[in-house]
């Protein structure tokens, strides 16, 4: 359970940020190099770099420099930590709306008869 919370912490974090969160999105659709994920963002490369060291060592994407271009891969396997969180609260809140959704129906019968 540590680990899996742990996880977790570490992909909500990576993903708390909106150039990150917008690489990620980015790299949904395929690999691009460094400069071409940096293009749209107001800032210098060494700090963009960092948002990019970031996902890698998060687990998010990996990388790969061939020559003089750094080529960054979306890492699918780390959304499976949320998927699975996910997966988790959806179930506690449908049980939660269904009690809800018993208690009315049983509350409107009673008033009713």
């Amino acid at each position: 359970m540590a680990q899996y919370s742990s996880d977790l912490d570490s992909a909500f974090q990576a993903l708390s940020d909106p150039t990150r969160r917008a690489v990620v999105g980015r790299l949904g659709s395929g690999p691009a190099s460094v400069g071409d994920l940096a293009a749209p963002f107001d800032m210098a490369l060494p700090s963009f770099m960092k948002h990019i060291r970031y996902l890698e060592n998060s687990g998010w994407i990996r990388t790969r420099k061939t020559g003089r271009v750094r080529t960054c891969v979306l890492e699918t396997k780390s959304f499976d930590v949320i998927d699975t969180w996910l997966r988790e609260q959806r179930s506690i809140w449908e049980g939660r709306t269904d009690r809800l959704e018993s208690f009315v129906a049983t509350n409107n019968k009673e008033t009713s008869e």
